[in-house]
């Protein structure tokens, strides 16, 4: 073997570990991150425009196609839950939400999930570009109740709850316990 095809050789033995531990660090890296308590956020918003049939609580909507959608990131009193008895300004937080969307066409948008375990779309629910899970939030009808990984809007929601909180109003006044 001449000395130039030794050092070619060499070159990409070279070459060839280089690649190796380049590809190790890039998988550590990406191992590391998938680890993370992060969640990506969707940089493009897409909402789709549907008509609400009916309201079943404070946080559950019917919508066309006799389709359940679940409001994200909230959660208002139990109406309806047979596990449960009637909560505390469970009734106000139905009759708030069948005020701001029954019958009115909405746009949802999508975090991370598409349904939950009982098959609900979850869903940020939008009348005229305003966000009906916080407002739910901002009046006192409803709580903060985020679950990763749909946290998109976590700490708008944690600031709204806590304004209403330090306000008094809602489930916040009437449901001491």
């Amino acid at each position: 073997m001449s000395k130039q095809n030794f050092r070619i050789t060499l070159l990409l033995i070279f070459l060839f570990f280089v690649g190796l531990i380049a590809i190790f660090f890039v998988y550590k890296e990406k191992k590391n991150y998938l680890k993370k308590d992060i969640v990506p956020i969707p940089t493009i918003v897409v909402r789709e425009k549907v008509k609400v049939i009916r309201v079943i609580d404070g946080d559950t909507i019917v919508i066309e196609g006799n389709i359940k959608v679940r409001y994200i990131g909230m959660n208002t009193p139990e109406l309806v839950d047979p596990r449960k008895s009637l909560q505390c300004f469970s009734v106000e937080a139905s009759d708030k939400n069948k005020e701001l969307v029954l019958g009115k066409e909405i746009e949802m948008e999508k975090d991370i999930s598409e349904i939950d375990k009982y098959g609900r779309l979850l869903r940020y629910v939008y009348v005229d570009g305003i966000m009906i899970n916080k407002l739910l939030i901002d009046e006192g009808f409803a709580n903060i109740d985020t679950v990763v990984p749909d946290i998109k809007y976590k700490e708008i929601f944690k600031e709204a709850e806590k304004q209403a909180r330090s306000e008094n109003i809602g489930l916040w006044e009437k449901c001491k316990k």
